[in-house]
């Protein structure tokens, strides 16, 4: 399983309603994080589980869920969590 599938996994604790995840690590190559493994994302997320809470909250929600991936395979992770309500129809 690839880092791509793997977060995607882990997200899926999260019942997100839709998910949209970029891998931008050939952005960013000969960056020091490339050279130590990790990659840089970025997430666009809507789900329940985020209403009601602020943004940092919202962020540290998503860092706990995915554990050791963001001290690993995860270097840089741009967020942009939403709940169902935040989002234009």
């Amino acid at each position: 399983m690839n880092t791509l599938e793997q977060i995607r996994a882990k997200l899926a604790d999260l019942n997100p309603s839709s998910l949209t995840l970029d891998d931008d690590s050939a952005k960013h190559a000969g960056h020091a994080g490339a050279a130590s493994g990790g990659g840089h994302f970025h997430l666009h997320i809507v789900s329940e589980r985020f209403a009601g809470l602020t943004p940092v909250a919202r962020h540290r929600l998503i860092y706990q869920t995915l554990g050791d991936l963001m001290r690993q395979q995860i270097h840089a992770l741009a967020i942009d969590a939403r709940a169902p309500e935040e989002t234009q129809n």
